[in-house]
């Protein structure tokens, strides 16, 4: 598995970087358990196992988020993906990977001149009138540079670095093999899914690359607004845009992280807060596609109290079926209902083993402990970080979109409060909910459901012959194959390989050893040293192999 990790020579300059990183922030033990350590000392690469006293000093969560840090953009991106993670890591975590910022020194202009001149087949000049080449916002995927198109519109212009995607791709090759191990060596680490973690990592970072999946987004976002007066998604100017580059409308107005200067220039921030938690909550329970990052850097209060998004690089989707589990588990919630919380809860713990009596306890705990609480004072926040903590307490982890969502609930609810002091989330949230349940009571949808209902029905009951008929023509070929996926089992597999080869090179080195003593006793032949040469070769072979049987033995008891 190890070798599998490390089969790419090129990467072992950033595996070493990353051991070293991780030593030197005291997670030299993660490093041994996984074997990385040995690996690349025998490559030749020596680590120093120290750790700086003043770092050492410092809590877990801190020590990781400086790691991360260090280590670049995707392990930034990890951060800010575990950060989502709620159900999995508790508030202490959390709150060190939300301090993840991947703020870096930009790359000069020139240097991006000549790809941008590639993508639009002409010079910079000739597409904008003004082009300012200091970038307002650098970060390690893109900066960002103001510029303003021909015809005067003020647009903002997102450049990926060029140098970034091949190092990206090295070390996600090396976080997939280390979290397969992880998985295989280290009991306590799977109740992370460090393999799920590391895919949904890899979907994240591969949609933050393509800028033009970005520019999608926003599309998608504007159809979605079109007839709301109060929302603005910026303009994507299409004829500039590719995966390297987007081009889009500068939306002009005050950042929501600065309210004394939206007060000052006489917005309504309680209204703001209203229509801010309006926007969210359609995007969520109506269209199934929301911004999964809509903290208050990433809002523009515009005039005329209009709500301006941008930065649509993280945003998440949520199928019909998932939209109406959440739509009944957050009635549940407010309604304080503790059946209807439980059983979308196991719901969602998929196959995983639940102790139900145990997860039941933890729920009405739960609501007892918000059962005198009147309405206008139940916080959306801290019910969500309760569920999430149940579940990580059960050792349950919820869908990644699910986490996304309920970290978008968060977040809103702080906007909000920020905005509006006196903003209630839970009161908007329930008329939302009474607006769904009694849109599914409509007579148009209750006949949409039963069609779609009798529809499936019916593809069951036709496709059963087939099934059936195909399941014993397998089972007369003897061609029936059942899948197990057992945990550790490829893993022992290769334990026993190798038991098999020391055993097999054991066998070759005694044949050598007799054979060679035979050759000894034949007179004849050439010699060396007064000794039979083919004899004294064999002894020599016949030595090293020893010698090999043994350091793989000795090695295979330290890993």
């Amino acid at each position: 598995m190890l070798l599998e990790t490390l089969s790419v020579v090129r990467d072992f300059p950033r595996l070493h970087e990353i051991t070293s990183v991780l030593i030197r922030y005291g997670w030299g033990d993660v490093v041994k358990i996984l074997g990385l350590a040995n690996m690349l000392e025998r490559a030749g690469r020596l680590l120093h196992w120290q750790t700086h006293d003043e770092i050492a000093k410092l809590d877990l969560p801190v020590r990781l988020r400086l790691a991360m840090t260090e280590l670049g953009p995707t392990y930034v991106k990890l951060g800010q993906v575990l950060a989502s993670r709620v159900d999995v890591f508790p508030p202490s975590w959390i709150a060190e990977f939300e301090k993840l910022h991947s703020q870096v020194p930009p790359v000069p202009f020139e240097t991006l001149r000549p790809m941008l001149e590639n993508i639009w087949q002409r010079p910079v000049e000739e597409v904008f009138s003004e082009f300012d080449t200091t970038p307002f916002a650098a970060a390690s995927i893109a900066q960002v540079h103001r510029a303003k198109l021909c015809d005067g519109t003020q647009v903002v212009v997102k450049i990926r670095r060029p140098d970034i995607q091949q190092k990206i791709d090295a070390d996600l090759r090396i976080l997939n093999h280390m979290a397969r191990l992880a998985e295989f060596q280290m009991h306590e680490a799977r109740r992370y899914h460090p393999v799920q973690i590391v895919a949904q990592l890899r979907r994240s970072l591969s949609r933050e690359l393509d800028l033009a999946k970005e520019a999608r987004n926003i599309d998608t976002f504007s159809r979605n607004f079109l007839d709301d007066p109060t929302v603005h998604v910026p303009k994507v100017y299409w004829e500039y845009c590719d995966e390297m580059v987007n081009v889009q409308e500068e939306l002009i107005g005050v950042p929501a992280t600065r309210l004394d200067e939206a007060r000052a220039a006489g917005l309504d921030l309680p209204l703001l807060a209203r229509r801010g938690a309006d926007v969210v909550l359609k995007m969520i329970l109506k269209d199934g596609y929301f911004h999964a990052d809509p903290h208050p850097g990433n809002v523009m209060l515009l005039p005329g109290n209009r709500i301006g998004m941008m930065d649509f690089g993280m945003v998440g989707r949520i199928s019909d079926p998932r939209r109406d589990q959440i739509i009944k588990y957050l009635g549940a919630m407010i309604a304080k209902d503790e059946e209807g919380m439980l059983n979308i809860l196991v719901l969602w713990a998929g196959d995983a083993d639940v102790d139900e009596d145990k997860l039941a306890y933890d729920v009405g705990e739960m609501v007892f402990s918000y059962d005198n609480l009147p309405l206008k004072d139940l916080k959306i926040g801290p019910l969500l970080n309760d569920a999430t903590a149940i579940m990580r307490e059960n050792n349950l982890s919820m869908p990644p979109d699910l986490t996304l969502l309920f970290k978008s609930l968060i977040s809103l609810e702080g906007l909000g409060h920020q905005l509006d002091p006196a903003f209630e989330m839970s009161e908007h949230l329930e008329s939302y909910v009474k607006a769904f349940f009694l849109e599914r009571l409509s007579p148009e949808v209750l006949v949409k459901r039963t069609q779609r209902g009798l529809r499936e029905i019916a593809d069951v009951l036709f496709g059963l012959p087939r099934d059936i008929a195909r399941l014993f023509r397998k089972a007369r070929r003897g061609n029936m194959r059942i899948d197990l996926d057992l945990k550790r089992l490829d893993h022992f597999g290769v334990q026993l390989n190798q038991a098999a080869n020391r055993l097999t090179m054991g066998v070759l080195t005694a044949s050598l050893v007799v054979g060679s003593s035979i050759i000894m006793t034949v007179e004849g032949g050439p010699t060396l040293f007064g000794l039979p040469f083919f004899g004294l070769l064999g002894f020599i072979v016949a030595f090293f192999n020893s010698i090999w049987i043994l350091w793989s033995i000795w090695r295979s008891g330290r890993e």
